[in-house]
This record gives C-alpha cells, sequence and structure tokens, in this order.
C-alpha cells in the first residue's frame, strides 16, 4: 500500500467534530433511557413488593396481644389458634379462648421468672416427648407453660405449715330466711344433720360433712363469722353472693293468640318466701314492671319482666310452660319452683369442734389451688394487659388457620 493510500485511509478512519457530537448524544440518550427502564422496574417491582409485603408479611406481623413489656404478633396467634384446636372448628369461641391462654401463659412465665422459677430445654424437650408433640415454637411454649404451672402449684404447696387453726363443720345452702330458722331448730333439737340436708337444702352438692377446715378453705361470707361460733353452736348466715340452682317465677298472661301463643310477663326470685312477698304486693295492687325491674332476676328485668310472645317449649321450661299455659289472663301466678340460677341464700353452719390440726391431703391440695389462683391474680391485675384483636381480624385468623388444614 502506499503511503498516498495509507493517509487516505487513516482520514477515514478519524471521526469528524460532527460525528463525535452525534456518537455523544447518543450515548447520552441511551443511558437516559437505561435509567428511566431501571427506574421504572424499580417503581414496579416496590409497588409489587410493597403488595405483597402489605397482603402476605405485614398482617402476620402486627402485634395482637401484649403483656408488659412482651409482644405476641398475628403469626404467633394463629400457630396457637391452630395447635389448640386442633381436632375441633376454631371459631370465635376458641379464638378468644386462646388469645386468654397467650396471656395467662406469659403471666404464668413472667410471674415464676420474678419468683426464680424456670423450666429449662432439656425439660421441655422431654415434655414434647412423653406428650408426642411437634417441636415447633407454640408447642415448646405450650409444654413450659405446663412445667411452670406444676412447679408453681409445688412451690406453694411447699410453703404451706403442716398444722393450721381449723373448725370441723357441717354445712348447707338453703334459699330463704324460714327455711334456714326451720333447720336450726330441727338441729338444735337433735335432727339428723344430713337428713335435713337431703330435705331442705337448694343444692344437695354443696355442703354436707366438710370435715376440719381452715378458715382459707370457707365461703368468704363465713371466714369472718366461724373464729365467733362456738363448739356444737349452730348459726345461719346470709350470703348474697352465693349462686344457688334454684328459683322461683312469677308469671303474668295477658294476652293469648292461636298464632302467636301467650303475651307473658315474669320475674325470676331467689326464694319462695321472697317470691310470696312480692306476690302479695301485686295483689295489692303493686305494679308488675316495677318490681321486676327492682327484684327480678332474670334477664328480663330491665324490660320490667316482659317476654314478649311465646309458644310452648321456646322458655326451655316445662315448669314455666305448664303454668303460664294454664293461666287466666291478668292473674299473677303463685310462686312457681324452678332449676334457674338465682343469687343469694342462707348457709346452716354447724361447729363440732375447733383445734389446731395436721392438714390432710384434700386441704392441701385445696389450699395450694387457692394460693396459686390468688397470686395469679394479683400478678394479672399488676401487669399492664393490651389486646389488639377485632371481631375482623379474629376472623381473618379462623381463615388462615382453616386454610393451613386443606
Amino acid at each position: 500500500m502506499s503511503k498516498k493510500q495509507q493517509k487516505k485511509l487513516k482520514a477515514k478512519e478519524i471521526p469528524s467534530q460532527r460525528q463525535l457530537s452525534k456518537w455523544q448524544r447518543q450515548r447520552k440518550l441511551n443511558r437516559i433511557i437505561v435509567i428511566t427502564a431501571a427506574v421504572f422496574l424499580a417503581g414496579i417491582l416496590g409497588y409489587v413488593g410493597h403488595g405483597y409485603y402489605n397482603d402476605a408479611i405485614k398482617p402476620f406481623q402486627e402485634a395482637v396481644i401484649k403483656i408488659n413489656d412482651t409482644s405476641f404478633n398475628m403469626r404467633y396467634y394463629i400457630d396457637m389458634l391452630d395447635a389448640q384446636t386442633k381436632g375441633v372448628q376454631p371459631d370465635e369461641y376458641y379464638a378468644q379462648l386462646v388469645a386468654n391462654q397467650i396471656v395467662q401463659a406469659e403471666l404464668i412465665r413472667q410471674g415464676a421468672n420474678d419468683l426464680g422459677i424456670e423450666v429449662n430445654k432439656g425439660e421441655v424437650d422431654k415434655k414434647i416427648a412423653e406428650s408426642k408433640l411437634p417441636g415447633s415454637k407454640v408447642y415448646r411454649d405450650i409444654a413450659a407453660s405446663k412445667l411452670l404451672t406444676e412447679k408453681l402449684l409445688n412451690y406453694f404447696g411447699s410453703q404451706l405449715p403442716d398444722k393450721m387453726e381449723q373448725a370441723y363443720i357441717q354445712l348447707m345452702l338453703v334459699e330463704g330466711h324460714e327455711i334456714a330458722n326451720n333447720v336450726t331448730s330441727k338441729l338444735e333439737a337433735g335432727g339428723n344433720f344430713t337428713a335435713l340436708l337431703e330435705e331442705f337444702s337448694c343444692d344437695p352438692d354443696i355442703g354436707g360433712d366438710l370435715g376440719w377446715l381452715p378458715a382459707e378453705l370457707m365461703p368468704s361470707i363465713m371466714a369472718d363469722t366461724i373464729p365467733d361460733i362456738k363448739p356444737d353452736e349452730i348459726r345461719s348466715i346470709y350470703d348474697n353472693s352465693v349462686t344457688k340452682s334454684v328459683g322461683h317465677w312469677l308469671i303474668k298472661v295477658t294476652d293469648n293468640d292461636e298464632q302467636k301463643g301467650i303475651y307473658a310477663h315474669a320475674m325470676l326470685l331467689s326464694s319462695e318466701e321472697e317470691a310470696k312477698e312480692i306476690k302479695a304486693e301485686l295483689d295489692n295492687g303493686a305494679d308488675f314492671a316495677q318490681l321486676a325491674e327492682k327484684y327480678s332476676q332474670h334477664e328480663s328485668k330491665d324490660k320490667g319482666g316482659d317476654l314478649g310472645w311465646l309458644k310452648k317449649g321456646e322458655k326451655g321450661s316445662e315448669t314455666f310452660d305448664a303454668i303460664a299455659f294454664t293461666l287466666e289472663l291478668n292473674k299473677v301466678s303463685p310462686p312457681v319452683k324452678d332449676k334457674l340460677e338465682t343469687q343469694g341464700g342462707y348457709w346452716v353452719v354447724k361447729i363440732l369442734d375447733k383445734g389446731e390440726w395436721e392438714l390432710n391431703d384434700k386441704a392441701k391440695e385445696s389450699l395450694k389451688n387457692k394460693d396459686f389462683n390468688d397470686w395469679f391474680s394479683v400478678q394479672s391485675t399488676n401487669s399492664t394487659i393490651n389486646s389488639y384483636l377485632s371481631g375482623e381480624n379474629i376472623s381473618w385468623a379462623i381463615q388462615k388457620v382453616l386454610q393451613g388444614r386443606i
């Protein structure tokens, strides 16, 4: 190649200023396009990622229960709900029950820690193996809570003295003052307590021959009274907090219809004695609704005892139906005894002996359970407990449990 040809070739390889400028503009445009595409793609990914986070991650991480400084998120709650409802269909009742169990377990853990009581990994491993449970966190927490409860009960049992001041008690619950006086008179005349219990007690499963008891295991209303009762003395004590399985209806029917049934008004009273007193007031012209609002223990009291239209069986009481559907219009029935829970009754107490005695096994078991419950109550009262569970996110949690079982 001649020198002239080489110079000509080199001249062609060297770009002009115009070409350089064009290339620079093209490169700049390419960079802008690349950056714009990257920003756009990042935006799309960010939007998708944000949506995924909000839909699939964030709800599980949100705190739903907080006990003092410890929080439990939705993921934990769902896992615990699933674990505690194996074999049953979870619903709102179970969902609330599990929330309460989470709170209880954490209060026990924190309280046990304050007492220096704890369970180690080996103990939890052993409990998991014995119970044949999975090894996930919620199951380990369930096992740990059971172990801590056992240790706490043993701790409170170890704090009990060998002997305590006790009284040997016979006890029965009767519904009214007149019956209490009648039973007391019969006992003072040498009547058999067991026979009288069967005849007059409004709840035979409550009371009887209780044997030796410390004051801590007596009904609270009696704990302050027992020290004043001498051996062989009999006393009746009114307790407005006791729940018994007997009540007395007063019923009035103001209308009836072949299709609708009867239009009924009623009040539920604690004793026959009380029912008779109120019946007398009604017979003398007192207003049924006003007395129902004041004295009735039925849920209709806020409506003056107005039950509305009823058909047979709707009250769920054959005793109620037998009177109500045969009652003359606008007449108040005599007291009708029924098996329904009411508040208030009289304890008839007989003290056979007093003294300092060793605690029997039953009393020890009852006392340690009482001490544990009292301790737990204080622990709960002194703690800050927050639940962020609503009807909406409870339903969502139940749905997630059911989806996980498919």
